[in-house]
């Protein structure tokens, strides 16, 4: 590489810089710190197109592509800008009831096969996410995917999958699985239409799933060396969300194989997995990750912005549990207002205050709300939404409190201790990484537990002090800003330097090898 800069594609879902949350705040503290050293561009997956950014961008995000999965019928309506209308409706032309056959069904059926057996061969899973990208640089997505014999061989294969299946269901694959299954493969593999920039140097996913889908491809076209970062485990978190959605058995079981398969191949095909936490590490090996490839880097905080300050008034003299959290199931809210009411019986006048977004589940948000109102808890437990000033939040209080049952390494257990407020927390994730010996660590969904942390710490003034203390020097030794960025960055040039070999070489798949033979032949221009 011998520019002065690398270029880097920077994958998201859900998160930067659309919508707030840790892993938000770690982007973009990411590529602000880096703004001297590091150009990005942006690729961001959002659930519906009608979004704005929640931050003030630096200089050096040189470009947003936004993947809206729902909301828009097909993916050049969102984000190829790059070229006229004119390539967009010559790509639909090209598109036959023959081509589709001889070339993409071919693929197709491949890639369903895999899906209904996603710890197959993770090389074959790779090449055949890889030969969906490369037909859909010369061929249009929609008029590909509409074509009735992609939906009939669909059919017939969930049906067939299922009787040869073992397994016993207490439900067979009815019309609406077959319509919701292709639907959501639509929607959901829509990021494999996107091109990738020859300015590329590295490519960066925020999380093992649908973002990385161009990690793999550039990495097969272009040789361009990628790195994913975990914050949770994007399947344990995935298998949580499936689990509690109310959905079909046969929905559920499709999302989480293409969500399996798909994480398989991105670590796989990445060159450095860097997961926030050790803890991390044995989901990362079950799901493919080569153990050499992994490189905790734990998240920082600005420890000058994130500093001890005496409590405001409105807070003085009442003793104050802090939660930082958006109030989703992830966060496990209904225990925390659960061991609430438990603390405030022995401690009447306490008073616990969330800060979080309360737009992400309005369902669960209201389900709190009236949990809050069962217990008569109204004067003790306060939803205080969005707060435009995080650093001062933790200062509010005497302790902080995180109730989650999945997390990674959050930032709001690190920027308590680094306002010296120890923390009462779940053992789940990275959070003992951060918080043992200088907090109180708790079984999830477990009230009684929790609460007998927060009253340990609210009623014992020198144990609190003194772990307030120990939490900020553990935070000033090991998990400050610069140590985080410094570490990134040095990936960033160690991976941008490393020679390409792009992997479309060594492509063994047929139908995949049938493709790339047909393209040479063809005079295309994609790129």
């Amino acid at each position: 590489m011998s520019k002065d800069k690398p270029y880097v594609l920077f994958e998201t879902e859900g998160s930067y810089p659309y919508s707030g949350g840790g892993v938000s705040t770690w982007s973009h503290i990411l590529c602000t710190e880096l703004v001297e050293k590091v150009d990005f561009e942006l690729l961001a997956i959002t659930g519906n197109p009608y979004v704005e950014t929640r931050y003030r961008l630096p200089e050096n995000i040189r470009r947003i592509t936004h993947i809206s999965l729902w909301g828009v019928d097909e993916p050049s309506d969102y984000y190829d800008d790059r070229r006229p209308f004119s390539y967009q409706i010559e790509k639909k032309s090209r598109v036959s009831k023959k081509v589709v056959n001889t070339y993409f069904k071919p693929i197709f059926e491949d890639f369903i096969e895999c899906l209904f057996d996603p710890y197959t061969d993770v090389k074959r899973i790779s090449d055949i996410l890889y030969g969906l990208w490369k037909y859909f640089q010369y061929y249009d997505y929609k008029q590909t995917l509409r074509q009735p014999l992609l939906w009939t061989g669909f059919k017939q294969s969930l049906i067939n999958n299922f009787e040869a299946s073992d397994l016993s269901y207490n439900e067979q694959p009815r019309v609406f699985d077959i319509t919701f299954g292709m639907r959501w493969l639509y929607h959901f593999l829509m990021p494999v239409a996107a091109p990738i920039s020859d300015e590329i140097d590295v490519t960066h996913a925020t999380l093992a799933g649908f973002p990385a889908l161009i990690s793999i491809a550039a990495k097969y076209e272009k040789g361009i060396p990628s790195m994913v970062t975990d914050h949770g485990v994007y399947m344990r978190e995935r298998l949580i969300n499936v689990g509690q959605a109310d959905m079909p058995f046969f929905s559920k079981k499709l999302l989480v194989d293409l969500s399996t398969m798909v994480s398989r191949a991105v670590y796989y095909t990445a060159d450095q997995i860097s997961p926030v936490t050790t803890a991390n590490k044995e989901w990362e090996k079950r799901f493919e990750a080569a153990e050499e490839n992994i490189i905790p880097i734990y998240n920082g905080v600005n420890t000058d912005l994130f500093k001890p300050t005496p409590k405001p008034r409105q807070t003085q003299g009442v003793p104050t549990v802090i939660a930082v959290a958006q109030v989703f199931p992830l966060k496990d809210i209904e225990t925390m207002i659960r061991a609430a009411d438990i603390v405030r019986k022995e401690i009447p006048e306490v008073q616990f205050k969330v800060y979080g977004s309360l737009e992400v589940d309005k369902e669960y948000v209201a389900r709190c709300k009236e949990l809050v109102s069962e217990l008569q808890l109204e004067d003790t437990f306060h939803f205080g939404g969005f707060h435009d000033q995080p650093s001062m939040i933790f200062n509010e209080g005497d302790i902080s409190i995180l109730t989650s049952i999945s997390e990674g390494f959050p930032y709001t257990v690190i920027e308590s201790m680094s306002c010296a407020r120890p923390v009462v927390a779940t053992d789940v994730g990275g959070i003992r990484d951060a918080l043992e010996g200088c907090g109180i660590l708790c079984k999830p969904r477990d009230p009684q537990d929790i609460a007998k942390g927060v009253v340990t710490l609210l009623n014992d003034d020198d144990l609190r002090l003194e772990l307030g203390r120990k939490a900020r020097d553990r935070v000033l030794l090991t998990f400050t800003t610069e140590k985080s960025v410094n570490a990134y960055y040095d990936s960033y040039m160690k991976l941008a330097a490393n020679e390409r070999t792009p992997w479309k070489e060594r492509v063994q798949v047929k139908s995949v090898l049938k493709l790339l033979d047909h393209v040479k032949e063809e005079e295309f221009e994609y790129a």
